[in-house]
């Protein structure tokens, strides 16, 4: 059995630059995690919808969502879900949506280095 294909998904802005910050922070994933790739809700390329249609094109069927979302708002709730449900209908795919990685107590972790970093207060753990 193969491992599901990784998308790492985020909301998606019309500004580069929005986007551009979310390819750097996917970098470290996107390099250790074979055959990974980001997609974007809305408004950026490459669509969820593209990534998916990609990865049957090339024989993947599993595939597992990991949204760059602090938390489960509305879209992870509702767009999203509905998203899935009209993927796997039309290409025959298994989508997992796994919880946004906000809920992650690491990405906490995370914050409090950084923000102990911008201070100039960082101390081990």
């Amino acid at each position: 059995m193969n491992s599901p294909r990784i998308i790492l998904l985020a909301h998606g802005s019309s500004d580069k630059r929005w986007c551009a910050t979310f390819e750097a922070l996917a970098e470290p994933t996107l390099k250790a995690v074979s055959g990974s790739r980001i997609a974007y809700m809305e408004l950026a390329e490459p669509s969820l919808s593209t990534v998916i249609h990609e990865g049957v094109t090339s024989g993947d069927r599993d595939f597992t969502i990991v949204p760059l979302f602090l938390a489960a708002g509305r879209h992870l709730r509702k767009d999203v879900p509905a998203m899935i449900q009209r993927l796997e209908e039309t290409t025959g795919a298994s989508i997992k949506l796994s919880p946004p990685v906000g809920e992650d107590p690491l990405l906490g972790d995370a914050i409090r280095d950084v923000v102990a970093l911008q201070i100039g207060q960082y101390s081990n753990r």
